[in-house]
């Protein structure tokens, strides 16, 4: 299957021989493989890998006859990934659980025990149906918006990446089609790598056009990335004179040196940079300078901080802080210190996920999580 290239297809179920079995199968397909042995799971790596397919089992540790599990899991994955056609697993015996599962949004099913040639049929018809659009819209990529997306999709660096002794994970689930969420990281040289979260102002593809804008402005200044407060204040007097008034962006930019154990950073107007160490208490960065394209010539003053070896930084947009601002604003800090306790598990994925399920989607959510070696 030459076609196959590097599709991604998430596969969802509690028994590892049919985890394992599965794993065989895509592998051997050409697919990439993400597996998730829980609800839970699942959610935090639909969030964080944002697969091209989800097939999901139905029946749980908790409940293995109603499915009603496996239905609350395709609702949230539904609300979590729009685009992303999403399969229902489940036997025979229980056939009525499949139909249950395509009346709540399911594209299609599959039974236990599956044939194999039949199944990878299945696959490519739904990943070839452009990423779960109705079918009676599967022009839609001809659309601005989508020719957008998949434009969008491609500027962005991969969500899995690692310089310098820092392994980056990063969870990104815009609110539209497009996002105005901009995360990025490049290396400088072997021992420097540097690293950005950025919300530009507004919705869809003016957003998306200030993201373009935006990367490209940092990304052409990559000479004196090493020193972020220069970086900073030139890209803001260059956003400034590209942009009109009303425009502007908030962002985090941070530079990490493997020979110092040293994070060099300016927060311009962003929510506050979680640092999450190996021992003692988190802290807050909070913003040390105004938003970028306020003005075009501010003063964006640096901060240093140490980052050891096991400690981790988690960047967030106003997506995840602002998620039910009818409850506490504070609960992704508390989020992100029950998960900090937990060394093994994606905090990026995590929390999008639990800020997407907390209210209707209003805004994009993206989390970058940063880890010292």
């Amino acid at each position: 299957m030459s076609n196959v290239g590097t599709r991604t297809v998430l596969v969802v179920d509690d028994q590892p021989d049919v985890l394992e079995a599965l794993r065989l199968v895509l592998k051997g397909a050409g697919y990439t493989a993400r597996m998730a042995d829980s609800p839970e799971s699942a959610l935090a790596a639909a969030a964080a890998y944002d697969p091209d397919l989800i097939v999901i089992d139905m029946n749980y540790d908790q409940d293995t006859t109603s499915g009603e599990e496996g239905i609350v899991l395709l609702d949230r994955l539904r609300a979590l990934r729009r685009h992303v056609p999403i399969l229902a697993m489940t036997g025979w015996s229980t056939i009525e659980i499949a139909v249950r599962a395509m009346q709540h949004g399911a594209a299609d099913f599959i039974t236990k025990p599956w044939d194999v040639k039949q199944l990878l049929a299945t696959f490519e018809k739904h990943l070839n149906s452009g990423r779960g659009e109705d079918h009676n819209n599967e022009r839609a990529h001809a659309t601005d918006l989508a020719i957008a997306r998949r434009i969008q999709q491609k500027l962005l660096p991969p969500n899995e990446y690692h310089a310098a002794g820092l392994q980056f994970h990063c969870a990104f689930l815009p609110a539209g089609d497009v996002g105005g969420d901009l995360y990025d990281f490049f290396e400088l040289d072997e021992h420097r790598v540097a690293f950005l979260l950025a919300d530009v102002s507004g919705k869809g593809m003016a957003a998306a056009l200030l993201v373009a804008t935006l990367q490209a402005t940092i990304r052409g200044q990559r000479e004196i990335a090493a020193d972020p407060g220069v970086l900073v204040e030139r890209v803001n007097r260059l956003f400034y004179q590209a942009t009109r008034p009303e425009h502007f962006a908030t962002m985090f930019f941070g530079v990490y040196d493997a020979r110092e154990r040293m994070v060099r950073y300016v927060n311009c107007g962003h929510p506050p940079a979680v640092h999450v160490p190996h021992t003692g208490e988190h802290t807050l960065l909070k913003p040390t300078a105004l938003i970028l394209g306020a003005f075009e010539r501010s003063n964006f003053p640096e901060e240093r901080l140490p980052f050891e070896a096991g400690d981790r930084l988690v960047l967030y947009s106003d997506g995840v802080s602002e998620a039910g601002m009818d409850e506490d604003d504070g609960w992704a800090l508390d989020a992100i210190r029950v998960l900090g306790r937990k060394n093994g598990q994606s905090i990026a994925g995590s929390l999008a996920a639990a800020a997407n399920a907390r209210d209707a989607q209003m805004d994009d959510i993206t989390v970058l999580e940063i880890r010292a070696e």
